[in-house]
């Protein structure tokens, strides 16, 4: 949310931190001063990195090209979608994100894509039911921020690879992008 601008009230800062390969001790020692810094004003998240918890807090941008090529699931382009460099080397950064794009839009989504993500937000769904807060939360229940979020995501996933239009991390300019290109209607 930070990298579309769309901070809001049940936000938290998905963060991945990229290096260039220098002494991972000291890197990670840095990223987790960035956090414990950050985490004084907002809810910062380091989990959305390859292999989550279990994965290195610090990685290379090759590092993370080969786990996108290899190894992600279509959530996490998903979450790539509104990804953006927001501090640090601006030559690394750059580097980063056109390997993010190259990722991102570089492929068709499949119906397999689909699918999985579909199979996610039931889980999901189905956590928010267990709890009986499907008509009472505003984020995750139905009809939510959530829900708005994943049509359009969903959208651009599948129409993005071939409409560079539609390319875009905010939710609101992505619908009006969307709407503009006929894939859902202005009204």
């Amino acid at each position: 949310k930070l990298g579309a601008d769309e901070l809001n009230y049940a936000s938290d800062i998905d963060v991945m931190f990229v290096a260039d390969g220098a002494d991972q001790t000291v890197l990670e020692r840095a990223a987790r001063r960035v956090m414990e810094l950050s985490r004084g004003s907002f809810r910062v998240d380091a989990n959305l990195r390859p292999q989550g918890r279990d994965g290195p807090l610090v990685r290379t941008a090759d590092s993370y090209d080969a786990y996108w090529q290899r190894w992600a699931e279509p959530w996490e382009f998903q979450a790539l979608l509104k990804a953006a460099p927001v501090a640090g080397d601006e030559q690394l950064a750059a580097e980063f994100d056109a390997l993010r794009v190259e990722r991102l839009w570089g492929r068709a989504f499949s119906a397999d894509d689909l699918r999985s993500l579909r199979q996610m937000k039931a889980r999901v769904e189905a956590e928010v039911s267990r709890k009986g807060l499907t008509e009472l939360e505003v984020k995750r229940g139905r009809g939510g921020i959530r829900d708005v979020e994943f049509s359009i995501q969903l959208l651009q996933l599948v129409h993005g690879h071939l409409d560079p239009a539609i390319r875009v991390p905010g939710t609101l300019p992505a619908l009006a992008e969307l709407s503009a290109a006929g894939y859902v209607d202005s009204d």
